[in-house]
């Protein structure tokens, strides 16, 4: 899981990304206001601020770096641009992988000792 977090003016806001099911998720002052499925390189999310601002989370692949971009505009300006380097995708891949690996591990085991 990709997670960008900024805070917008008296806003808290996280952008949350699977980096295996495309699931992404847009947090505003702990409440989801936006969720989809993405499978593209490129991502946008809108929505107002609480005090009525048009705010954009536009995330992407950088096709040099091949980290992931997340940027940040308000009222179509831009305020920040975040960036996940590709060797903290790739950990984070990895960890999903252990888990994954061991939730197989205590089944498969689970299952042979019920009989």
């Amino acid at each position: 899981m990709v997670r960008f977090q900024y805070q917008v003016d008296q806003d808290s806001v996280e952008l949350q990304a699977s980096n295996w099911f495309g699931m992404e998720r847009l947090i505003v002052n702990g409440e989801q206001v936006t969720q989809k499925i993405n499978i593209n390189n490129t991502s946008s999310h809108q929505f107002k601020l609480s005090n009525g601002k048009n705010c954009r989370f536009q995330m992407f692949v950088d096709p040099i770096t091949e980290g992931l971009v997340c940027r940040i505009y308000k009222n179509e300006q831009l305020v920040t641009s975040l960036k996940q380097t590709k060797t903290s995708l790739k950990s984070s891949q990895k960890k999903l992988q252990l888990g994954l690996l061991l939730t197989g591990f205590i089944s498969i085991l689970f299952f042979l000792i019920l009989q």
